[in-house]
């Protein structure tokens, strides 16, 4: 195990050594961000609004700081759900890096085995992931919580980091099988173009996936980003809708917080039928498991080559 560790040590080193890697990786969290202050606030307000403007009653009874509140965590969420997608291709940039310089050769002639080789750049990509999705996360909570209450507890938070680990690995794996087929950084880089604009809508982080066609929404939610996002929105937004549901106070048998939840959405639709959190979390989970099984097979075959 000393060599796959060390491995794992050496490709970490070479990913945060690399501070145009790590800018990269950050990318499209940064353009989220600019976009949703630039457009997609008002888009989600509005979308809010028509909400309200149904029950207007409702307005006198729910804090203006609990909306705040509400779409602050709707823009955290298409951020890390974007970058549990971008973050993990980029850190899986070493491996087409090795190849190009001939790297990976030099360590297959050394006696470490090959499924060591390949478990080494898994764990080092996925380690790198968390990380850089974990600060993301954390700067998103420590905001919101610093200009108001984002109702979650100890378990609620511990919850979201667990999410936010399962979408970095999930990813990593799934891009494990993609990056083979790179023969250079160049062909890499223009990938990593096109993933990081067609993410945000792959995800809902731009334009909310319900309001996509039947058809539309089933080829989103193959990806299991898509569900690891449907999980990290439940996740963040599930403690301050408890709170605007008690501040209503039951007058509408909880068809605001309902309505929320439907435009926004809470559960992945596939084939025309609505998933449960629990069968959401069984797909990414098998998905993931299939990856590391096509992986192993993959590079085994690649490295005898």
């Amino acid at each position: 195990m000393k060599m796959y560790i060390g491995l794992t040590k050496r490709n970490l080193l070479v990913y945060f050594k690399d501070k145009q890697a790590i800018i990269f990786s950050l990318l499209a969290s940064i353009i989220v961000f600019a976009l949703y202050m630039l457009f997609l606030k008002g888009t989600f307000i509005d979308a809010i609004d028509t909400v309200l403007d149904r029950a207007p009653m409702l307005r006198d009874r729910i804090n203006a700081s609990d909306l705040d509140t509400l779409t602050g965590l709707i823009l955290l969420t298409g951020i890390v759900g974007s970058a549990m997608i971008t973050v993990p291709f980029n850190c899986l940039q070493t491996v087409v890096n090795d190849r190009e310089n001939n790297v990976d050769r030099d360590i297959l002639a050394t006696p470490v085995k090959r499924w060591q080789i390949v478990l080494s750049y898994f764990t080092a990509s996925g380690l790198s992931a968390m990380i850089m999705n974990g600060i993301i996360l954390s700067i998103g909570l420590i905001a919101l919580k610093m200009s108001g209450d984002i109702h979650m507890g100890p378990a609620g938070i511990i919850k979201t980091y667990l999410v936010v680990a399962l979408g970095c690995l999930s990813s990593t794996a799934l891009f494990m099988m993609i990056v083979p087929f790179f023969r250079s950084s160049s062909a890499c880089g223009a990938f990593f173009g096109i993933l990081s604009a067609v993410s945000g809508f792959i995800i809902g982080a731009y334009i909310p996936i319900s309001q996509f066609s039947d058809k539309v929404q089933t080829v989103c939610n193959v990806f299991p980003a898509s569900h690891v996002t449907i999980l990290l929105r439940s996740t963040l937004l599930n403690g301050v809708l408890t709170d605007i549901d008690k501040s209503i106070g039951g007058i509408d048998n909880g068809a605001f917080t309902d309505s929320i939840r439907d435009i926004f959405t809470f559960r992945a639709s596939m084939f025309g039928q609505k998933l449960m959190l629990s069968q959401m979390s069984i797909y990414v989970m098998a998905v993931f498991v299939l990856s590391l099984v096509t992986m192993m097979i993959l590079y085994s075959k690649r490295y005898k080559k």
